[in-house]
């Protein structure tokens, strides 16, 4: 019994040794594996090296080649590689064209865009050949395989975005922190005159074709102008950002803009020569109640000074400095006049508004409100003194002749070459009541005959009176339906008008020995 338990474990230990075993076999076949397919691997990531003699290629790695058709706004190889290193490397250019002299050279460039590790590159003169290696030390030695649909994904992308650029109608160009350019699309190739649509004709660096001064922060739009071969001057709004130690520029066109704004201030120069010698006083005020527009007259007519008037000031300053330069008539108090301005601006921008000005110094001012297109509003000051004053004489001449022939006892009335009623004193008006003004010569003339016993003197009136050209002087007595007699005179007077009297008997009588006096 003790045998078979002996024999049972020698049995036991012997299973484990060999489990033992095997797992450390299996573990150094794996590693082997490992290493052999490593090795295996590595020579599928080959290194991106080209091979130039002068500026042709004659040979080039895989992933070289690759490189070279992804820079394709290039007329050579050696140009589309210097198109890709240019950014990438600084002063990369003149150190490749010094590489036959040094014989050896070891460039480290920027840091990428996201922070990643910087390219190096490794150049070589081997015999009067150059060999270029360039280095990603972010993929050096790791055997980073690629999924193939995320590469397409990302060539794909690539390429539209690429597409985009070239047809993309502004400007977009790279310079370097030395101010060279570095990248252009193809709108700022073919402005640049190295980039036509059968050839391509470039050169590195490539040219400039905007000249201004580059600050070292981000700055705000510039307007910058170009002159082609014609003298035809095209503008370009130009926007500027950083991008690490380069520079990223953006110019969109601007022709319209400025032909635009040419054109305004032509207009504008030419509304100011119009009113420069208008006697009206003219101010335009923007939505934003800001001066625009003024000429002269208003200047002379507000004695406000130019240089105020320059300024731009708002509608309610402009309006303070008439107030306080006593050139506005006012209410007692400001708070009554700033409602009288407020109102003032609300009925000039909703429709026609005149109102006159009586201002201290005796004169009058008209100021005309009008509502002008986006909201603006026109305001014109015309000295209307003169105006007023002959309005004001003729009124007063024409209350005096009223008075003179209201106080004549004899009724008297006017009627103009039309024939209608003009004017007529207090005694015509109290012996035909009926009778108003406008009223027509014929209605008059029907009206006299239904209120006196029929006579022929109102057909003999309506033959001689009727046309301005046969009107004759005409004369006679009718006697009133009240038993009163009237003598009647029919006059005419100068320009066509005519005039008509009458005088009841007793009144003629009184009236005679003063006609005697005056003829004598």
């Amino acid at each position: 019994m003790s045998e078979v338990l002996v024999i049972t474990g020698l049995v036991a230990i012997a299973s484990t040794v060999a489990a033992v075993v095997a797992i450390l076999v299996l573990t150094r076949l794996q590693r082997s594996l490992r290493k052999k397919d490593a090795r295996a691997l590595q020579p599928m990531i080959e290194q991106t090296v080209l091979l130039f003699d002068d500026e042709e290629l004659i040979d080039a790695t895989a992933p070289a080649r690759t490189l070279l058709e992804a820079s394709p706004l290039a007329s050579s190889d050696w140009g589309r590689l210097v198109a890709f290193l240019m950014p990438r490397f600084e002063t990369v250019r003149e150190s490749l064209a010094d590489l036959r002299t040094v014989g050896r050279l070891e460039l480290t460039g920027f840091p990428g865009p996201n922070g990643g590790a910087p390219l190096r590159l490794l150049a070589e003169d081997v015999n009067g050949l150059t060999r270029v290696t360039l280095i990603d030390p972010e993929a050096e030695g790791q055997g980073l395989l690629v999924d193939g649909l995320s590469q397409r994904a990302l060539e794909d992308e690539l390429e539209n975005l690429r597409h985009a650029l070239d047809l993309s109608p502004s400007l977009v160009w790279q310079e370097s922190a030395a101010g060279e350019t570095i990248w252009a699309n193809r709108a700022y190739l073919l402005r640049a005159g190295t980039f036509e649509e059968e050839e391509v004709t470039l050169s590195w660096p490539l040219p400039q074709i905007f000249q201004f001064e580059r600050e070292q922060t981000e700055y705000a739009p510039r307007r910058l102008m170009l002159q082609d071969e014609d003298g035809i001057d095209t503008w370009f709004d130009c926007y500027s950002y950083r991008l690490g130690d380069n520079w990223m520029h953006f110019a969109q066109s601007a022709d319209a803009t400025v032909y635009a704004e040419k054109a305004l201030r032509d207009f504008v120069q030419t509304l100011t020569k119009t009113f420069a010698d208008l006697p009206i006083g003219l101010a335009i005020f923007n939505r934003q109640r800001q001066l625009q527009l003024f000429n002269p007259a208003l200047s002379d007519l507000t004695a406000l000074g130019v240089d105020f008037l320059s300024k731009r000031p708002t509608l309610y300053a402009f309006l303070d400095r008439l107030r306080e330069t006593r050139m506005m008539a006012e209410p007692k108090d400001y708070r009554s006049w700033r409602e009288q301005m407020t109102t003032l601006e609300k009925q000039a921008a909703a429709g026609y508004h005149s109102e006159t000005w009586n201002l201290p110094n005796g004169q009058t001012y008209r100021v005309t409100g009008r509502p002008h297109p986006d909201g603006a509003i026109a305001f014109l000051f015309e000295d209307i003194t003169s105006e007023m004053t002959l309005t004001r004489k003729f009124r007063s001449e024409r209350d005096l002749d009223r008075s003179v022939l209201d106080n004549i006892s004899e009724a008297v009335a006017v009627f103009l070459p039309s024939g209608e009623l003009t004017s007529a004193n207090a005694a015509y008006r109290a012996l035909w009541p009926v009778q108003s003004a406008g009223m027509s010569l014929h209605d008059s003339l029907r009206s006299w005959a239904e209120a006196c016993v029929p006579t022929e003197i109102w057909s003999r009136a309506r033959l001689r009176l009727g046309a301005m050209a046969e009107r004759e002087p005409l004369a006679g007595e009718v006697t009133l339906r009240d038993g009163r007699v009237v003598g009647c005179r029919f006059v005419p007077l100068a320009g066509g008008a005519l005039m008509a009297s009458f005088a009841e008997k007793e009144a003629l009588s009184t009236l005679e020995p003063l006609r005697k006096i005056a003829a004598q």
